[in-house]
């Protein structure tokens, strides 16, 4: 990376950017890549995903990561800022042949200092569990690509259970195993369980229980993501078609929704105490949607491309209560919802006041502290294909407001002025009405307030190859089909929205309707955030982001994983 620091020109990559608590320090010997930096390939390269876990082993250093890249995927013990990264002595290293890595989860629940189970997720719709400190054991699941054919999106342990895991494809599909259970040899038939708005949620028939335990059709186009609840309770799912859509898990219940500005949503995360998700994608906004109030409480803008990942930052946000009591039914659940939209608006006056005077308080502080000025506050982080870094604060005064239209200006960060890269960030936004039809590309400027979208070791496994044969799959190429609507249901293509309404699942509201709603206000109806940072941190196209106790950890499309060091964690 290039040696820059706060001065220079915009385009230049930073290693240092400033907060309100401080400076954040890039630490060049903390980077994690592969041992031989290899050249980008847009083609065939995967967005590279970080997986942590602290397996509180003897050694002191019980963090690992693990990271994919191109047809690899590495697991090191991570260091983070205290020592340097030794990337000749990986805890485990796999060359995939035919396919490629897409994403990974470590299981938490059953983790220590002598194993952990990891799910690896590839493009040609296979799941393969492993054990990189074992490394026996492996297994894998729809090996012969009977249950979908598609790309891994996203993978996760479901939480509080030891062997069961989520896995969600490219397909619009997302399909519930467990471990220690085989796939069948057969194509599998499905019968509805459980029907929705939108959705709907199969089971297997078959004389004896196999996986996957159940089938869910959720939306129109690919599902890029999803995420549990810091609960457990609920699963939040972004898609293709633009829609967020949360589930209460254990009934299968819709219990609220909400639509991107424009174009697909890729990202998603819940905030710490499990009362806001934040949302990201193909309209360069980053959305904050409320789960108490099922509304947008606001939209941030400061990328110029696709936001590729957000994360919230359990380090820095202060709230009110720990975490949501979400113990209760849904019918108090529900209750605590209508009560919750009639006092929020009797709160605007007095929280506007509070706001007021909290704006007074001292926020040039360079001590941490200085953040609990307000009752509550989030910090959040993005990153996105334009290379950019932003972190955002989320503040009482900002998620106090109701919905009204005609907002005259927007919510800035301390630093905004200096770091925004919208000249016109200031003027209202008026073309809500208007769908937008080109995506936005990498340093596609903001324009006048209008959003413009834009070897190895075990190599002798045979479940560290998953081998396909010579032939070439089509889908490999992915990134040129990235956002095609082609799905895939047990080997065959399928009409997706015909099968939802074969099973009498009603489809989902156009989105035309849902304009000017809570579910999707216009730009001019909600306030409008500006980051607190916005610098650009790296050559190639940022994919992940993650906040740690002691760091920021960002990762790039090329294979590296960079480090953060928080301000005053530096030992000199």
């Amino acid at each position: 990376m290039a040696a820059q620091s706060e001065g220079g020109g915009r385009d230049e990559v930073k290693t240092q950017f400033v907060t309100r608590e401080g400076t954040y320090k890039l630490m060049p010997l903390s980077e994690y890549s592969r041992p031989n930096r290899v050249a980008y390939n847009g083609q065939v390269n995967t967005p590279v995903k970080t997986s942590f876990i602290n397996l509180n082993d003897q050694s002191g250093i019980g963090d690992k990561i693990c990271f994919n890249h191109g047809r690899e995927l590495y697991v090191y013990t991570y260091k983070g800022i205290r020592k340097a990264a030794d990337l000749t002595k990986p805890i485990d290293k796999r060359v995939y042949k035919g396919t490629f890595p897409t994403c990974h989860d470590f299981n938490m629940f059953t983790a220590s200092g002598e194993g952990v189970l990891l799910l690896v997720g590839f493009t040609m719709g296979q799941v393969q569990l492993i054990d990189p400190i074992r490394k026996d054991g492996a297994k894998l699941y729809n090996e012969e690509r009977l249950v979908d054919k598609s790309k891994v999106t996203c993978i996760k342990w479901i939480p509080g259970s030891p062997n069961q895991f989520l896995v969600a494809h490219q397909s619009g599909q997302m399909y519930v195993y467990k471990d220690e259970l085989p796939c069948g040899t057969t194509t599998p038939h499905y019968q509805v369980f459980k029907p929705g708005d939108g959705f709907s949620v199969h089971t297997c028939k078959t004389k004896s229980t196999r996986n996957p335990l159940y089938r869910w059709i959720v939306g129109e186009g690919a599902i890029n993501a999803f995420a549990f609840s810091p609960c457990a309770k609920y699963l939040a799912v972004v898609g293709q078609d633009g829609y967020l859509r949360v589930f209460n898990y254990d009934s299968m219940e819709l219990v609220g929704t909400m639509k991107s500005y424009f174009g697909g949503l890729l990202c998603v995360c819940w905030s710490p105490d499990g009362k806001y998700i934040v949302t990201g994608g193909e309209d360069d906004l980053v959305t904050v949607w409320s789960f108490i109030d099922h509304r947008v409480v606001c939209r941030g803008r400061g990328h110029k491309s696709w936001v590729n990942d957000v994360a919230f930052d359990p380090h820095t946000s202060s709230t009110e209560h720990d975490s949501f009591d979400f113990s209760g039914s849904d019918e108090d659940f529900m209750q605590h919802v209508a009560k919750s939209n009639h006092s929020i608006l009797r709160e605007t006056l007095r929280d506007s006041l509070r706001s007021s005077a909290s704006k007074g308080s001292n926020r040039n502080s360079t001590d941490s502290r200085s953040i609990q000025n307000n009752l509550i506050s989030y910090r959040f982080g993005s990153v996105g294909q334009d290379t950019y870094l932003c972190l955002w604060d989320l503040t009482e005064d900002i998620l106090r407001q109701p919905i009204g239209r005609n907002r005259s200006g927007t919510h800035m960060s301390q630093n905004a002025s200096s770091n925004a890269i919208n000249p016109h960030a200031n003027k209202a936004n008026s073309v809500g009405s208007a769908y937008l039809t080109t995506n936005s590309l990498p340093n596609t400027p903001l324009m006048d307030g209008n959003i413009h979208p834009s070897a190895t070791t075990n190599l002798t496994q045979k479940f560290a190859t998953l081998t396909l044969g010579d032939r070439k799959d089509k889908e490999t190429h992915h990134d040129k089909k990235e956002h095609k609507r082609n799905f895939s249901l047990a080997g065959r293509s399928v009409d997706k929205v015909g099968l939802l309404k074969a099973n009498h699942v009603r489809p989902v509201d156009e989105s035309v309707k849902l304009l000017g709603t809570p579910a999707c206000p216009r730009l001019d109806e909600v306030p409008l955030l500006e980051p607190l940072v916005c610098k650009k941190v790296a050559h190639e196209r940022l994919t992940s982001v993650g906040f740690r106790e002691e760091c920021l950890v960002t990762a790039c499309q090329e294979g590296c994983v960079y480090t953060w060091a928080r301000p005053g964690k530096v030992v000199r």
